[in-house]
């Protein structure tokens, strides 16, 4: 286990060296959009700065780090190139999968060098094309392609989501598959994140043999059901609080680099239809600054406190006294709900930096236009619908029970008693 201390230094360490390679994470951005995926020489940069390694087991060498400092590294990321903060909130989203599915996959993930993100993931919404089909010593995967592969092409190993359906019934088994096994397509054409290279993946053949050790049910993941052998608190965390706190990251990051530009871009320039010369001087300016200021900063308050939250919920488990379901449910549902305001909420506060920024602000060149594009599009993740999640967070508060559905952000995993509606907390 990482000292509290070391933990403070590593991440003073990782955000000194993000923000000297910022700049160049941002001169980068428009060929990364052009070739719909960073170059192999910034993964390789932003490997040095030792961003891909927040989330990785101390006991391999990694920083370990608790969801809320990997928050402050996700957004420093982003604040340069919202596609570079996906890649590394990507690679530490996904980390708690291989530790959740056993000693033999940690030391494959973890064991050997390697520069870049260690593991990616594909379709866990559920998967609807992947399929698995349980043989002897393992399982037989086929179907595809697999969607959204976020890092996919830098990650030694990729894992699949995969429907299967026997006498125990239908769910899902997730796939841990190296990459020499892979075929990336060349399908991420898309109107924002175009950098990160979230290409789909097929498996070679028809067919594929996974061994057992490597297919794992998606529901002794989620519940935490195998034991990592791993001894920090990290690993206890619910994993909704880990990936969504993190995944607000990157919409509070674009926003804040979109209204430094912002700030750099108005000094002297003139407003047209008005007699106001110099753009940071007129009070229009100072009612729209605020008004951006109060979106994001209520976006970053409320990911801290979930990511303080989560935190706080893994050193519970460690210690053996976990929240109870009803809460773990509650708190699940809330993640999700308030990740997707954090989202639009940064998201609105770059359309109107955008809006007051002039036609050159659609400019290829222009980081402002990538930013608008690039928010919006997390507004539209498949576990972000805003619409879905607060009608599963509102029945919750009601007293009823959410939505049932399969996938990573299913909330029917707790089986919380009933209580009476009055008697639950938001918080």
């Amino acid at each position: 286990m990482i000292a509290t201390q070391d933990k403070t230094e590593r991440l003073t360490d990782i955000l000194d060296k993000l923000r000297l390679l910022g700049p160049t994470l941002r001169g980068r951005a428009p060929e990364a959009e052009r070739e719909s995926r960073v170059s192999d020489e910034t993964i390789a940069d932003l490997a040095a700065t030792g961003a891909f390694d927040i989330a990785s087991p101390a006991e391999y060498g990694g920083a370990e780090l608790t969801v809320r400092q990997q928050l402050d590294v996700i957004i420093e990321a982003s604040k340069w190139d919202g596609s570079c903060g996906w890649v590394v909130w990507a690679g530490a989203s996904t980390d708690w999968i291989p530790a959740g599915s056993g000693p033999r996959v940690l030391e494959e993930v973890y064991g050997p060098e390697w520069a870049g993100p260690r593991v990616a993931g594909s379709s866990h919404f559920p998967a609807s094309k992947g399929r698995a089909r349980k043989v002897g010593g393992g399982w037989i995967i086929s179907g595809g392609p697999w969607t959204f592969a976020t890092a996919s092409l830098w990650s030694p190993f990729t894992n699949l989501g995969c429907i299967a359906e026997d006498e125990d019934g239908t769910y899902m088994v997730a796939a841990q598959v190296p990459r020499d096994e892979l075929v990336f397509l060349d399908d991420w054409h898309v109107a924002g994140m175009r950098g990160t290279g979230s290409v789909s993946v097929k498996v070679k053949g028809d067919e594929l043999f996974v061994p057992d050790y490597r297919g794992v049910d998606f529901r002794r993941i989620t519940s935490g059901d195998i034991e990592s052998g791993l001894s920090g608190s990290l690993w206890k965390v619910p994993a909704l609080g880990w990936s969504f706190s993190l995944m607000a990251g990157m919409s509070i990051g674009i926003a804040r680099g979109a209204l430094e530009r912002f700030l750099e871009r108005s000094s002297g320039r003139a407003i047209r239809g008005t007699t106001y010369t110099n753009q940071l001087e007129a009070p229009l300016t100072h009612l729209m600054l605020a008004e951006v200021h109060s979106k994001i900063q209520s976006a970053t308050l409320m990911m801290r406190a979930n990511a303080e939250e989560t935190d706080r919920l893994g050193e519970l488990a460690a210690a053996g006294t976990p929240a109870d379901p009803e809460y773990m449910q509650l708190f699940s549902a809330r993640i999700l709900v308030e990740t997707a305001y954090a989202a639009r909420w940064c998201a609105e506060a770059i359309e109107l930096l955008q809006r007051n920024s002039g036609a050159t602000a659609i400019m290829d060149f222009e980081p402002i236009q990538r930013s608008w594009r690039d928010a919006r599009i997390i507004t539209l993740h498949g576990a972000l619908n805003l619409e879905a999640l607060s009608e599963n967070y509102g029945r919750l508060l009601a007293g009823m029970q959410p939505h049932q559905f399969a996938g990573i952000t299913t909330l029917d995993r707790f089986t919380p008693a009933s209580r009476p509606a009055e008697r639950r907390s938001s918080r």
